[in-house]
């Protein structure tokens, strides 16, 4: 009778230790910004049962990278131009997919007492250094007959930067929502001077956000990292069929007031002017030229291709890179294709 009962209890442990390894641990990080508060819905509606999603909240990308190649995380959401960079300095991190354009989230704000470009020579304006918001404010300068480099670039965060316009530390500044609205209730006289919904900015989706992912999570468990891109975009079609409840989910593990998270994403789950386009699954696949099929707004299936080069240029000019590598360099598309083809 003991050596059943005995049996009976190895059982039982036995039992209860493989339980307690089915949910596959992935920590994953993201910064304060609702455009990826969809891993919050899917962790909070079980989205992938069979994952145990550990999301850290990180308010520098590059800090998240530095956890990435130390085999601190496994994943993270941020803008989409650290491909390039990587693929340079050997890296060991590999962008999976885009996940959103910016359709008027971002915006170039000039202080008051700033009429144009010009008034920007020698100035200091605030953008992430090594992030998209600073080839917006290159591009912009260019655009507007200012040289890239006849600024001086002050890297701050986001909330750093709404402090630096408003005390008059910076000249100009790049925001994306809710953070240029917050800039520019507090500085009515400030005005806008370019927006990502604008004629190329949309066209061409240079200015979204994309997934990373480790090699090391990459190589050593590809099917849980096809199962963690799985569930963003499974959270991604709940919060399309429940919008309202999903940005409420999104409001409270941010901390950021409800009306800030539809500034950004918007109310109803559909491409919001004036925030960002979130891409479901298939639309990721089209950009990202894994799955047939048109996207609107001008878009064109495998237009990555053309975002990786527009952004090697830039960080050429920028002294980032030092040189030209081919977007497989930087680029892993084995999860997606996983999730999209048949």
């Amino acid at each position: 009778m003991r050596l059943i009962k005995l049996l009976l209890l190895t059982t039982s442990l036995c039992l209860v230790s493989l339980g307690a390894r089915a949910a596959e641990p992935v920590r994953l990080s993201l910064f304060s910004w609702p455009g990826y508060g969809f891993w919050f819905i899917a962790q909070e509606k079980n989205l992938a049962p069979d994952l145990d999603l550990e999301i850290s909240v990180i308010e520098d990308p590059y800090e998240s990278f530095s956890l990435m190649t130390s085999g601190g995380l496994d994943v993270t959401s941020s803008t989409a131009e650290y491909g390039p960079i990587a693929a340079d300095k050997e890296v060991p991190i590999k962008m999976v997919t885009y996940t959103n354009p910016s359709y008027g989230t971002d915006k170039i704000v000039l202080a008051p007492g700033i009429e144009s470009a010009q008034d920007l020579k020698g100035e200091s304006v605030a953008v992430l250094v090594g992030g998209l918001t600073q080839i917006f404010m290159g591009i912009w300068l260019e655009q507007n007959g200012v040289g890239f480099d006849e600024v001086e670039y002050t890297n701050l965060i986001m909330d750093d930067a709404v402090g630096a316009l408003v005390g008059g530390n910076v000249a100009a500044a790049e925001f994306w929502e809710p953070f240029g609205s917050h800039a520019m209730d507090a500085l009515p006289d400030a005005t806008v001077a370019a927006t990502s919904s604008e004629g190329d900015w949309i066209e061409t989706a240079l200015l979204g956000d994309a997934m990373y992912m480790s090699d090391a999570f990459l190589k050593e468990r590809p099917e849980v990292a096809a199962k963690t891109l799985d569930a963003y975009f499974k959270a991604v079609a709940w919060w399309k069929e429940h919008p309202a409840e999903g940005n409420k989910i999104i409001a409270k593990h941010l901390g950021f007031p409800l009306a800030d998270v539809e500034k950004v994403i918007g109310k109803d789950g559909k491409i919001h002017k004036g925030g960002i386009w979130v891409f479901n699954a298939a639309e990721a696949g089209r950009f990202m030229g894994v799955a047939p099929g048109e996207l609107p707004l001008g878009l064109s299936n495998g237009q990555i291709g053309q975002h990786w080069e527009t952004t090697t240029d830039w960080w050429l000019k920028f002294g980032l890179v030092d040189e030209r590598h081919p977007m497989e360099a930087g680029v892993n598309l084995a999860p997606l294709k996983a999730i999209t083809t048949d």
